[in-house]
């Protein structure tokens, strides 16, 4: 059933560009990052009647389809919402199938221009003169050209690494996906979050033999509210073995070695998920010529506009915390876009 907020905006009722005569490859406004605080920009960017493109080196929402499969959202759907297209779900709050659908359509609903598997790889030229080159899957070279540009490239697709021998092998991961093929195995899963806490929980329910490596003292308070006591009780119960006070030091085919208050302790292992965390890619924005503050890394940007010190280059979403990635959620961040238009809008004439 179509509610009456779906009804009173369709795709002929949208505010749509004026493209007319204007080069496929030419965009008043050219967005870096097809993440949610992407999409809202590109929809912020239509309302005030100007052409964007938006290059993703992933696919539409990258970070949310990397997410585990089974993974529930923290927040309820109506804090998801961009573009005023309702999020319906029949839970408490989404599951990642569920926001993987609702921003398709909404993608779909605004006719957004986007274009998938292009990783932005230059920036180059001035205000109202930008030249911008990405690369496909197949290295071909794409160039666009734009009169502003937004840089929303968010943090996941770049993990925190161990810095540790043997990182590099097969059988270490940074992200989770699925538990099956870990079933019957050894699995160490170093980290001490939200994302390390439910991996270890679906890995030891799907028949993993579990172990949680962490330099904290015990389980962190900052884990969801109904996750945190399943893991305690798994713990208490002996189901998933815990170090706490420890750091991996060496991962080989067989084993990982633990540094422990105890001393030393090797594990015997077949798979590690290293899930400490992850980071925005400072380096690309530093490449643009943004200027990064010393201690947490945060983009030179005006706080009411968010353009950064580049004068025709704006930042969006969870990279404005920059090293604060807990500062900045798509809860916040999908307002960004209003920001920016409004600046926009003055100087888009």
């Amino acid at each position: 059933m179509v509610t009456k907020a779906e009804a009173e905006v369709t795709p002929t009722t949208l505010p749509r560009a004026q493209t007319t005569s204007r080069p496929e490859n030419y965009a008043d406004v050219l967005i870096v990052g097809a993440g949610p605080t992407g999409l809202a920009c590109a929809i912020e960017v239509q309302k005030i009647g100007k052409k964007a493109i938006i290059l993703d080196k992933g696919c539409i929402v990258n970070s949310i389809y990397n997410y585990p499969a089974n993974l529930i959202f923290f927040t309820t759907p109506e804090l998801l919402e961009i573009g005023d297209i309702p999020f319906s779900t029949a839970n408490l709050k989404p599951n990642r199938q569920e926001a993987l659908e609702y921003y398709r359509r909404v993608a779909e609903r605004y006719h957004l221009h986007i274009c998938q598997y292009q990783w932005v790889k230059t920036v180059t030229g001035e205000d109202d003169n930008f030249r911008v080159t990405a690369t496909d899957r197949s290295g071909r070279i794409h160039d666009y050209k734009a009169r502003k540009i937004i840089v929303c490239t968010g943090y996941y697709d770049l993990p925190n690494k161990l810095n540790v021998p043997g990182e590099e092998l097969p059988k270490v991961f940074h992200y989770f996906r699925e538990p099956h093929p870990f079933y019957d195995s050894d699995v160490a899963v170093i980290g001490g979050r939200n994302s390390a806490a439910e991996a270890a929980l679906e890995l030891w329910r799907r028949g993993a033999r579990v172990t949680i490596i962490y330099r904290g003292t015990g389980v962190s308070s900052h884990i969801k509210y109904w996750v945190r006591p399943d893991l305690e009780n798994r713990i208490k119960n002996g189901e998933i073995t815990a170090y706490f006070n420890a750091a991996v030091e060496k991962i080989t085919l067989d084993y990982v070695e633990l540094k422990t208050a105890d001393g030393p302790v090797h594990l015997k292992n077949d798979f590690v998920f290293a899930l400490v965390g992850y980071h925005p890619d400072y380096d690309f924005l530093q490449s643009i010529g943004i200027e990064l503050s010393k201690e947490q890394h945060r983009p030179v940007s005006d706080p009411e506009t968010l353009e950064s010190n580049v004068p025709g280059v704006y930042v969006a979403g969870v990279i404005v915390a920059g090293s604060r990635t807990n500062e900045i959620f798509i809860e916040n961040g999908r307002f960004h876009g209003k920001q920016i238009a409004l600046d926009l809008q003055a100087k888009l004439q």
